[in-house]
């Protein structure tokens, strides 16, 4: 499982000699309390780590470079408490390398209007002295996320949990590896794309590896722990008779079980964040991996099929995010669509591998035929995907430039049974509605996979994109269609020349 209290977040406060001990001392009482208060707050997932507060310009060198070479720490938020001069914090900054999120706030909510004098004055300077650092940092043209109001309020710390979920994804990528069995399914455009810029602009590698290895790994499983992993399907899933022990499909479940284990052997050994498959390259398996992958999407591990490792790292980046959150983050595929005037609906799904986190309820474990790939029919675990706001998330390779394409969606239950589609089956409307929200999806380039999120809101992926310092395209509740058109050109023209 994926826990990110383990990480940490440091609260880097600003001031200056200038105001005297006195004065000095109570700036760092309330700056202590403050990064207390966030990290004690319930929805914030990390560590927030509160840090002696800054005077000088070696201090805050000093703060930043311990910063950049401590691994739990995955960013900074700064708050200057009272003024402290944009000078003293150029060298640091010249150094960071961890996201930064200013907090502009102050200590008191409100102004104390019968006993204010220059005595609270000198020491409640946020008003300017967050401007004066807001001004240097922009100077620097250094990326940071800017939150705004009383720390104590709903929105400010629901901000901060937001960005320091997104610098956990990023914190996640940095040295991530990402296996790819096989290449890309043959002739496919959007699922490729250019694998050594993507390591220099995100840091995880790709890397191909050989279907017959993973067989060997697969081949080394023994029957206890087959029988071991049967156990858990049984206690977990609904079996029909035919794929319980002594069923005429149980060997079936038996070869996806030992799939699995080999598949998850690879994955632990070779310390994967995700992989990639193709249906087109199982030389040596017994059927494609389809609960395997099911399962281990659902303990973490990012995944796409047909080669597609951008969208692999993706849903390991949302996975990420999400950490502790309710609802699932899973690969997904549009695969069909119903035109009723009266209720346009997509159905999304893929021809195994969709992660049961999304469920509605207890999944079924079943084995059907599969008319791809060329081997014997492989187990799954079939459900229908639980309604609510959800969104569809994509990460593209434009040539000079990454791209991501986020759509709000709304979910939505089956109305219908589907007797004959023996596969995980998602639901959902395109916001604004389905001709503009699919007509956006086409103009900007998205992909047919994506990450089907039921947790994480558009803010999430942006706070990531902005980290990333990549292009991000949202079709939301108010895209209308032409306005969409002059973003993606505007965009168009600003990456040509900031290439």
């Amino acid at each position: 499982m994926i826990d990110l209290k383990q990480l940490e977040v440091w609260f880097l406060t600003g001031s200056q000699h200038l105001y005297g001990e006195e004065t000095l001392k109570q700036a760092a009482v309330h700056a202590e309390e403050i990064a207390g208060y966030l990290n004690r707050a319930a929805q914030v997932p990390v560590a927030i780590v509160f840090k002696p507060i800054v005077k000088t310009s070696d201090e805050i060198y000093d703060a930043i470079a311990a910063a950049n070479h401590t691994p739990a720490c995955i960013g900074i938020i700064t708050w200057m408490h009272t003024f402290s001069p944009g000078k003293m914090w150029i060298r640091g900054l010249n150094i960071l390398r961890k996201p930064l999120l200013h907090l502009h706030t102050q200590y008191n909510r409100d102004i104390p209007w019968d006993t204010i004098d220059m005595d609270f004055m000198n020491l409640n300077q946020s008003a300017h002295g967050d401007r004066e650092f807001g001004h240097i940092v922009s100077k620097l043209r250094i990326n940071r996320k800017v939150v705004t109001g009383h720390w104590k309020e709903e929105d400010v710390v629901s901000q901060i949990d937001v960005w320091a979920r997104a610098a956990a994804a990023w914190h996640d990528w940095q040295g991530a590896r990402f296996a790819r069995f096989g290449d890309n399914m043959r002739n496919v455009a959007v699922t490729d794309g250019d694998k050594v810029d993507a390591e220099t602009k995100f840091g995880f590698s790709v890397n191909t590896y050989s279907v017959g290895d993973l067989a060997d790994m697969i081949n080394a499983v023994s029957t206890a722990e087959v029988d071991a992993l049967i156990r858990e399907y049984e206690e977990a899933y609904t079996l029909g008779a035919a794929v319980k022990t002594g069923g005429e499909l149980h060997r079936h479940v038996r070869d996806a079980a030992q799939i699995e284990i080999g598949l998850r052997n690879f994955l632990l050994a070779g310390d994967f964040k995700g992989f990639s498959n193709t249906f087109e390259d199982l030389h040596g398996m017994k059927q494609l991996p389809g609960i395997a992958t099911q399962r281990l999407m659902q303990a973490g591990f990012g995944y796409a099929g047909e080669g597609d490792w951008k969208t692999a790292a993706l849903v390991r980046a949302a996975k990420v995010m999400a950490a502790g959150m309710p609802g699932g983050n899973a690969f997904m595929e549009d695969y069909t669509y119903h035109f009723d005037p009266e209720n346009t609906l997509v159905l999304g799904a893929h021809m195994l591998e969709v992660d049961p986190a999304l469920a509605s309820g207890k999944p079924s474990l079943e084995v059907h035929p599969l008319g791809i790939g060329g081997k014997e029919d492989p187990a799954r675990l079939v459900f229908d995907a639980a309604s609510g706001p959800a969104l569809n998330a994509s990460l593209v390779d434009m040539g000079n430039r990454f791209r991501l394409v986020v759509n709000d969606v709304e979910g939505q239950a089956p109305q219908h049974r589907l007797p004959n589609l023996p596969v995980a089956r998602v639901l959902w409307k395109p916001l604004p509605d389905m001709k503009t929200g699919c007509s956006a999806w086409i103009h900007a380039g998205g992909a047919h996979h994506t990450v089907y999120s039921q947790n994480l809101s558009v803010q999430h992926f942006q706070d990531f994109a902005a980290l990333a310092d990549i292009e991000i395209l949202h079709i939301g509740k108010d895209t209308r269609l032409a306005d969409f058109l002059k973003e993606i050109r505007w965009n168009d023209r600003y990456y040509t020349l900031h290439r």
